[in-house]
């Protein structure tokens, strides 16, 4: 159960929880289409070559790089701009063992020359002897009482653990660590994990982070109103299973869980395939189990046509290839979460109390973006890095949402709106205008944000995002109210949601790697727009404005 991200993390829940006109436009819609990713496109050096290209640059740069003979490197992601620029992100070994920090992302010129890098740490890696002097079963005992104090009250049972050995770069000087997940079965049989970052030679814990973060038919949604639906036909049925992207689909997980052990699954949740006669599917109701895989189906292809129209990426590794949805998981299960190790995304019914179905449209944005995240930066699910992570996803979430332009879900700077009742005692999980409005969120950076949970974190790029897109002040969106503040009492003005999610995207996929904290994302932001608008343009300048009205810079 590796990776796994969700909406909300269980405990939290049950704990409460614009570019001038003429000229100066048209050349920065220029620039926007000239540097924007050709994930897909028929032109351009083929990911094979780039790789060669990156490969004869690793060799005549080694030692600007940090690279050593003791070192390993694999690619992890590609991307090819549309001018011929290349990207290359790569992941590091010492020894064989993996380095926790040890990304980077090398920059080629179209003809494969080297322009430049962005690294995760630039401190040198190698460490005296490679011999624990914490053993493997200690490190595992110690991961299970994190676990176990992080559900404190909740009797767990079928824990398991499995440490693996690691240099960490991500935490100052590198170091052995072991990185224990550790997982198991709450009261109600609903999974619970955490990830356990220990010094191997003192037993100290590093840090911690919970690892659950998620034919043409219609059908009517819990959410949506009715929606248009691929579907396949097998036989006399239906399938709900959608051949234009990738093949994703939907099933019925029987309100079981999965059974993991020691990141080995021996059982899982089924996958039931929903069928169905006519064609039409859901009848809006809860009561009727296809309503809610109307919305989880529903969400997936938002999800997919945002990110392939928009940012020219295809599916969610950028492969072609199609997630799958699991509804009615667990019992009662107040969660949604994307896991990497079934390229799935699960959602629970909720407990009728707090959360209906999980299955909101941005929800299914915000979760897959985890998918995303993981699959280019790989934000480190823990301090900084962290929220930037979940703000990540909320940011895309959003922009999913508006992107459907679906007035029965319109889009708004709310997070999970549709899924929330009476018993939550809030309008929304949280608010990207002003995040402290759900009483915990930092609207701010402080040196003690890294400190704060990271759905709490979140709200400083959550907050930044929103001034980039709209700017300061009251004003009024799709029918909602706002009122954004800035910390520094400056008056910011917004570019819009495309520039927004052009800006991210492509700090996110070039720039930002797994240790990126506040200021790191302000240079990788600004990096971005002055590769898509220019240098000292409007979009720059209004990056900076806005990292600047939330204290980042």
């Amino acid at each position: 159960m590796s990776r796994i991200r969700h909406i909300r993390g269980s405990r939290h829940i049950r704990g409460a929880r614009w570019a001038t006109a003429g000229v100066a436009t048209a050349t920065a819609t220029l620039l926007a289409t000239a540097l924007a990713p050709t994930a897909g496109a028929d032109t351009g050096p083929s990911r094979a070559t780039v790789i060669d290209n990156a490969a004869a640059v690793l060799t005549h740069q080694a030692a600007r790089l940090g690279l050593t003979a003791t070192q390993g490197t694999s690619v992890r992601d590609v991307v090819v701009d549309a001018d011929g620029g290349q990207h290359v992100r790569y992941d590091r070994t010492y020894r064989q063992l993996p380095v926790l920090g040890g990304d980077f992302v090398i920059h080629l010129a179209p003809n494969g020359s080297y322009r430049g890098a962005d690294r995760s740490t630039r401190r040198a890696i190698s460490l005296a002897d490679i011999t624990p002097a914490l053993s493997a079963p200690k490190a595992a005992d110690l991961a299970t009482a994190a676990l176990r104090a992080a559900n404190t009250g909740e009797l767990l049972k079928k824990v398991t653990a499995k440490p693996q050995l690691v240099v960490d770069a991500l935490h100052g000087a590198p170091k052995l660590a072991w990185r224990t997940n550790v997982v198991g079965q709450d009261s109600l049989g609903n999974p619970v994990a955490r990830t356990v970052l220990t010094d191997a030679r003192s037993g100290k814990q590093i840090d911690a982070w919970d690892s659950i973060e998620t034919a043409t038919g219609d059908g009517k949604s819990l959410y949506g109103g009715t929606v248009a639906l691929e579907s396949t036909l097998s036989g006399s049925k239906y399938q709900l299973k959608d051949a234009t992207r990738g093949n994703t689909y939907t099933g019925d997980a029987a309100n079981k869980t999965d059974l993991c052990i020691l990141g080995i699954c021996f059982s899982r949740a089924p996958a039931t395939l929903f069928t169905d006669t006519d064609n039409h599917w859901g009848t809006g109701a809860a009561s009727d189990r296809s309503s809610a895989a109307v919305d989880a189906q529903y969400g997936t292809n938002e999800t997919w046509d945002y990110y392939k129209n928009v940012h020219g990426r295809n599916g969610i590794a950028g492969d072609g290839k199609g997630s799958y949805n699991r509804v009615h998981y667990g019992s009662n299960y107040n969660n949604a979460f994307w896991d990497d190790s079934c390229f799935c995304m699960t959602y629970g019914d909720g407990d009728g109390t707090t959360f209906g179905p999980l299955v909101a449209l941005d929800v299914a944005g915000h979760e897959m973006s985890h998918g995303v995240t993981s699959k280019t930066a790989a934000l480190t699910y823990s301090g900084e890095s962290g929220g930037l992570n979940e703000a990540t996803s909320d940011i895309f979430g959003t922009l999913v949402e508006f992107h459907a332009n679906n007035s029965s879900d319109a889009g708004d700077y709310l997070i999970g709106e549709k899924i929330v009742r009476s018993g939550f005692g809030k309008a929304a999980l949280r608010f990207m205008d002003k995040p402290s409005k759900d009483g915990n969120s930092a609207d701010c950076w402080s040196s003690s944000v890294g400190n704060l949970d990271v759905h709490y974190s979140s709200g400083v790029a959550n907050h930044f995002a929103y001034l980039l897109a709209e700017g300061s002040g009251a004003k009024t969106v799709n029918g909602v109210s706002y009122n954004s503040p800035t910390c520094n009492g400056s008056t910011v003005t917004g570019i819009g949601r495309d520039k927004l999610g052009a800006i991210w995207y492509r700090a996110l996929t070039v720039y930002m790697t797994s240790s990126t904290n506040y200021a790191g994302a302000r240079t990788a932001t600004l990096s971005a727009a002055k590769d898509l608008y220019g240098a000292g343009s409007t979009e720059y300048n209004a990056v900076a404005a806005a990292w600047s009205a939330v204290s980042v810079g």
